[in-house]
């Protein structure tokens, strides 16, 4: 289950993921999921002028699916009340959501979000990324 910022980084330019989750990522040994909610996120993002998704959210994220090769786990009941059953450091309804949907469905996290790497139950892969300027991502 690949959190939201790293759906973002894979999807912009791979070589801003560390070489073990890029490994990782494109080994056909795993299978890659999201989140329904990452795309809720991301076009959060692109609404809030975070990133600049060309030529629009849904057409990029369709390519980002395509192009990453993922599965996208749908948001269900069974997901919505694990999300509060653990605790963690954020009340972020997208991070619950996520630590949820991969504890329901018994998939790795792979996150560089600190609270995440705690949720118990969940099994956590480190992802580090390149320092980025804090100007908006384009990402096409």
């Amino acid at each position: 289950m690949l959190d939201t910022h790293v759906i973002v980084w894979a999807a912009a330019d791979a070589r801003r993921l560390d070489a073990k989750v890029a490994e990782l990522l494109t080994d056909s040994e795993n299978e890659c999921w999201m989140s329904a909610v990452s795309a809720w996120e991301i076009a959060m993002l692109a609404e809030r002028g975070r990133v600049e998704l060309r030529p629009d959210v849904e057409r990029w994220l369709a390519k980002a699916v395509a192009g990453l090769g993922l599965h996208e786990a749908p948001l269900t009941a069974a997901i919505a009340v694990e999300s509060r059953r653990f605790s963690v450091p954020t009340e972020d309804p997208a991070d619950r959501f996520i630590a949820a949907t991969a504890r329901v469905h018994g998939l790795v996290l792979v996150t560089a979000d600190a609270a995440l790497r705690r949720v118990p139950g969940v099994r956590v892969v480190r992802c580090r990324a390149a320092r980025v300027s804090r100007k908006a991502l384009v990402v096409r």
